[in-house]
C-alpha cells in the first residue's frame, strides 16, 4: 500500500514537472482587438487623440449636498464586543462621520490632488484621465525612466500620492529618477465608465498600451497591485517589448497540479517546493489561512461579479454607506487582526484626511456602479479566462507585503512569471501597500529596475 501511494506521489510530481515545462517553454502572446466603448456607433471621421489638461474641482453645491446627506444619516448600533467582526463598526463610525462633516476639508484636498498634473485623452470611445508627473531637476545627462503605476478596487490613483516625490526626485547621485503616469482604470475615479458590456482587463490593458503609445513611451516600466496586477500583467502578455519590466505587489496564485502538490506535501516536504520558513508560516494550515481568510473576506466579490448595479446603486446615493463599505475594506486588507479592535485599526495606518480623499474621489465621480461592475466583466468569463493560461516573459519584480490578502510564494510565482528577476520579502504593509508603505515600495522599484538595467547593458 505504502509502494502504491509513493509511485502515484512520484507520478503527480513527474507529471506537474513535465506540464510546468511545456508550459514554461511556450511564449505566447496575448490576442485582442480594438473595441468602442463610448455611447453610440465611433464616429466617421475619427475619433480626437489629443490630450487634454484637467483639474479636479468642486462646488459650493456639491459640498451642501455632502453635508446634507451625513446630516441625515440612519445610525444602527452595532452589537455589543463585534469590534469589525460584523463590517465596519458602528461607534467609531460616528466618529468618522463627525469628522467628515465638520473637520475634513475637501476644497483642501483637491488643491494637493491637483498639484500634479492632471490630463485626458479619448481612447476606444472613451475619456481616459491619467496623472503625469514629470522629475524635477533631473541630473545633467540623465534620463528618466518611465514608470506606467495602475491602482486597483476600491482604491485609486490617490494611492500613489506618497510614492510621486520619492520616483520623481534622486536622493542619491546614482538614483534611478522616473517620469511617473497614474492613469485610472475606465469606470474609476475620473476615467469615463464604458457604456457597453465587456470591459475587462484585457481591455484596459489595450487602452493603457494606447496611452503610453500616445505619451511617447514605447517602452516602459508598469507596477500594479490589485486590479492593477492584472491589468499590467496583461500589458506584459500583449506587448511583451514595450514592457520594459513588470513590478508587482499581489499576486494570486493560479490553481495547477504544482500547486495542488506543493498545498499537499510542502508543510512536510518544504525543501522539495523551494519553501522557506515564512512560505510555510504564511500558507499552513491551509485549511484557515487559503480557505476561511478568502471566505471571511471575499463576500463583495460574488456581490460585484454578479449583480453590481442593485448594491452601487445604494451606495452611490449614501455617502455614509459609500465610506462604509470602502473603508472597511482598509482595515481588514491592511491587517486581518484589526478586525479585533473597534476602529478597525484605520488610523494605524493612514490618516483620516488620506482615507477620505479616496472615498471622495468615488462620491465627486459617481463611479461607485462603474467600479464594481468591472468584476462582473472579468469573473464573469469564469475562473480561467485565455490570459490565465498565458505565461509572462518580461523580466518582473514582486514585492511581497506580510498581511497581503494571500501569500504567493517563489515557486507559484515562477509558474505565471518566467523571468522573475527579484523577489522581496517587505518588512511590513497589506494590500494597500504603495498606500500604507511609500518608502518602502520606492526602495524596491528601484532595486528591481536597476537589476534589469544592469542585465540589459
Amino acid at each position: 500500500m505504502c509502494g502504491t501511494m509513493l509511485v502515484m506521489v512520484l507520478g503527480l510530481l513527474l507529471g506537474g514537472l513535465i506540464l510546468f515545462l511545456v508550459q514554461r517553454n511556450r511564449k505566447q502572446i496575448l490576442k485582442t482587438e480594438d473595441g468602442w466603448w463610448g455611447a453610440g456607433a465611433p464616429p466617421a471621421d475619427g475619433e480626437d487623440q489629443s490630450i487634454r489638461p484637467f483639474k479636479v474641482t468642486t462646488s459650493d453645491q456639491e459640498i451642501e449636498d455632502l453635508c446634507r446627506r451625513l446630516d441625515q444619516t440612519r445610525p444602527v448600533p452595532s452589537l455589543e464586543e463585534s469590534q469589525f467582526h460584523y463590517g465596519f463598526n458602528s461607534r467609531f463610525l460616528e466618529k468618522l462621520v463627525s469628522y467628515w462633516r465638520h473637520d475634513f476639508d475637501w476644497r483642501r484636498q483637491v488643491e494637493k490632488l491637483n498639484q500634479y498634473q492632471h490630463f485626458k485623452t479619448s481612447i476606444e470611445g472613451i475619456d481616459v484621465h491619467f496623472v503625469h508627473v514629470k522629475p524635477r531637476n533631473l541630473p545633467e545627462g540623465a534620463a528618466p525612466l518611465p514608470l506606467l503605476m495602475v491602482h486597483g478596487w476600491p482604491g485609486s490613483f490617490y494611492e500613489f500620492y506618497g510614492t510621486i516625490p520619492l520616483l520623481t526626485e534622486a536622493m542619491e547621485a546614482e538614483q534611478t529618477v522616473f517620469e511617473v503616469v497614474c492613469p485610472s482604470i475606465p469606470g474609476y475615479g475620473f476615467s469615463e465608465a464604458p457604456h457597453k458590456k465587456g470591459f475587462d482587463s484585457v481591455c484596459a490593458a489595450r487602452l493603457f498600451l494606447k496611452l503610453m503609445k500616445r505619451l511617447g513611451f514605447h517602452q516602459f516600466y508598469a507596477h500594479g497591485g490589485d486590479w492593477g496586477w492584472l491589468v499590467t500583467t496583461n500589458m506584459a502578455q500583449l506587448e511583451p517589448k514595450a514592457v520594459r519590466g513588470l513590478h508587482l505587489n499581489f499576486v494570486p496564485c493560479q490553481l495547477s497540479l504544482t500547486v495542488l502538490l506543493s498545498l499537499l506535501l510542502g508543510r512536510s516536504f518544504p525543501r522539495l517546493f523551494g519553501f522557506s520558513d515564512v512560505d510555510v508560516r504564511r500558507l499552513f494550515p491551509c485549511k484557515r489561512k487559503l480557505l476561511l481568510e478568502p471566505l471571511l473576506e471575499s463576500g463583495y466579490m460574488h456581490i460585484q461579479a454578479t449583480k453590481p448595479d442593485s448594491l452601487g446603486r445604494g451606495l452611490n446615493d449614501s455617502p455614509v454607506g459609500l465610506a462604509v463599505y470602502i473603508l472597511e475594506k482598509f482595515s481588514t486588507w491592511t491587517d486581518n487582526s484589526f478586525r479585533n479592535l473597534e476602529d478597525g485599526g484605520l488610523t494605524r495606518r493612514f490618516s483620516l484626511d488620506d482615507l477620505l480623499t479616496n472615498v471622495m474621489i468615488y462620491w465627486s465621480s459617481g463611479c461607485m456602479v462603474s467600479s464594481m461592475r468591472f468584476y462582473k466583466e472579468n469573473l464573469g468569463q469564469g475562473l480561467h479566462p485565455p490570459h490565465a493560461r498565458i505565461p509572462v516573459h518580461v523580466p518582473t519584480g514582486y514585492a511581497c507585503f506580510p498581511n497581503e490578502l494571500m501569500h504567493t510564494p517563489r515557486l507559484w510565482v515562477e509558474q505565471k512569471y518566467h523571468q522573475l528577476r527579484s523577489m522581496t520579502l517587505m518588512e511590513r504593509g497589506g494590500h494597500f501597500a504603495a498606500m500604507e508603505e511609500p518608502g518602502l515600495m520606492v526602495q524596491d522599484i528601484r532595486k528591481f529596475v536597476s537589476i534589469v538595467e544592469k542585465k540589459e547593458k
